[in-house]
């Protein structure tokens, strides 16, 4: 049986049909090496811009050595624009005034040190896909199988299986019945062998529920 996705270390993964690569999308996995970011094999991005640091990219507030993590799962895909706002962007809101001082001047530091090392992680589960322009807010955390619109501000934790829309981002509805996401949980595809997951593609490009069943008595699930 042939492999699934002969190069996973790819920069560049499709190939058009001239030969050439495509140079918009990347493996974030072969592209991202920060020390706060961590990536899941077969996650793209797609940017129509020249792009020289990816991590800079989705991620433009996350420095090395920041109090929080991205964490992002197998399998995702991101759409041109799609942007991580992580939680050192945030500014002190509880105060008298949100500006930072202690970043223009170290001196005053021990005002901020608090403040500033407060950071929530950013995680995305498996199979989740960013529309054009998503902005995805600090400490948020999004389930697996999630779609979310095209410029959707994503505030709050996101269940798996939903679709979010809107500013601020909401769940607008469940992807498949209750039921047919337990099955899909169950089967966990993304955390399977390579071969096999190339065996499941003609179950995953279809919503055959008793196909499902069947791959799932299959492998004893």
């Amino acid at each position: 049986m042939a492999a699934l996705f002969l190069d996973v270390d790819a920069r560049h993964p499709i190939t058009l049909p001239d030969g050439t690569s495509y140079t918009n999308t990347v493996w974030l996995k072969a592209v991202i090496d920060h020390p706060n970011i961590e990536v899941g094999a077969w996650s793209y991005y797609n940017d129509f811009d020249p792009v020289t640091d990816y991590a800079a990219r989705i991620a433009p507030y996350l420095h090395p050595g920041a109090p929080e993590r991205l964490r992002i799962g197998k399998f995702c895909q991101f759409a041109h624009g799609t942007r991580f706002i992580t939680s050192s962007a945030d500014h002190p809101k509880r105060w008298f005034t949100t500006f930072p001082f202690a970043v223009f001047d170290y001196d005053l530091m021990a005002h901020f040190a608090e403040a500033f090392s407060q950071g929530r992680d950013t995680v995305v589960g498996h199979d989740v896909w960013t529309g054009d322009g998503a902005r995805i807010m600090p400490g948020v955390t999004i389930g697996n199988g999630v779609i979310i619109g095209s410029g959707a501000v994503v505030t709050r934790d996101v269940p798996s299986w939903s679709v979010v829309a809107g500013n601020p981002g909401r769940v607008v509805r469940r992807r498949f019945p209750d039921a047919v996401c337990a099955r899909l949980d169950r089967l966990a595809w993304w955390n399977r062998a390579p071969e096999d997951i190339r065996s499941l593609v003609p179950l995953l490009a279809s919503a055959d529920v008793p196909a499902l069943d069947a791959a799932l008595a299959e492998r004893g699930l």
